[in-house]
C-alpha cells in the first residue's frame, strides 16, 4: 500500500527585510499559513456564434495569512517590521520577502513585495490566543 505523510513541522517560513533583518520559524508557535492568488489566470468570453476567446492574465499577486500564537517570536518580529515600515521612507515598504518551504512535499513558495494589509488584531483574555497577520504580496511564485 502506498501512502504519503504530511507534517507541519516540516514547513519553514522565512522572512527577510533589509531594514529589519531576518526571521525564520519551523512551525514553532505557528498555527496556519494560507496562500491565495488574487486573480484568475485566465478568462473566457463566448461570442454569439459560440466562438470562445481565451484571455491569459499575467498577474501573480495575492495574499498570505499567517496565524500564530500571540507570544511567538515571529509575531514580535512582524510587529517590529510593521512599526519600521510604517515610519520608514516609502521605498522600504515593499522590500520584505517571504519563503515558505515544505521539505517533505518538496515545494517552495516565494513571495516578493510583501506588505502588511493592516496591523494584526490583538486579542486579550484569560487564555492566550492566536493572532493573524494578513499580508499583501506583489508576486507569488511556486516551485
Amino acid at each position: 500500500m502506498a501512502y504519503k505523510t504530511y507534517s507541519f513541522e516540516d514547513v519553514t517560513c522565512s522572512f527577510a527585510h533589509p531594514g529589519v533583518g531576518a526571521a525564520s520559524s519551523t512551525g514553532a508557535g505557528l498555527g496556519t499559513i494560507a496562500i491565495a492568488m488574487a486573480n484568475d489566470k485566465s478568462a473566457q468570453d463566448v461570442a454569439a456564434d459560440g466562438v470562445v476567446m481565451i484571455t491569459k492574465i499575467a498577474g501573480k499577486n495575492g495574499t498570505v495569512s499567517i496565524t500564530m500564537q500571540q507570544t511567538s517570536e515571529l509575531h514580535k518580529y512582524l510587529l517590529r517590521w510593521y512599526n519600521y515600515v510604517d515610519i520608514a521612507n516609502s521605498s522600504e515598504f515593499a522590500k520584505m520577502t517571504l519563503t515558505i518551504k515544505s521539505s517533505n512535499l518538496g515545494d517552495t513558495t516565494t513571495c516578493t513585495g510583501v506588505t502588511p494589509q493592516k496591523l494584526a488584531d490583538r486579542p486579550y483574555q484569560a487564555q492566550g490566543q492566536h493572532v493573524t497577520w494578513n499580508l499583501m504580496v506583489a508576486e507569488i511564485t511556486e516551485s
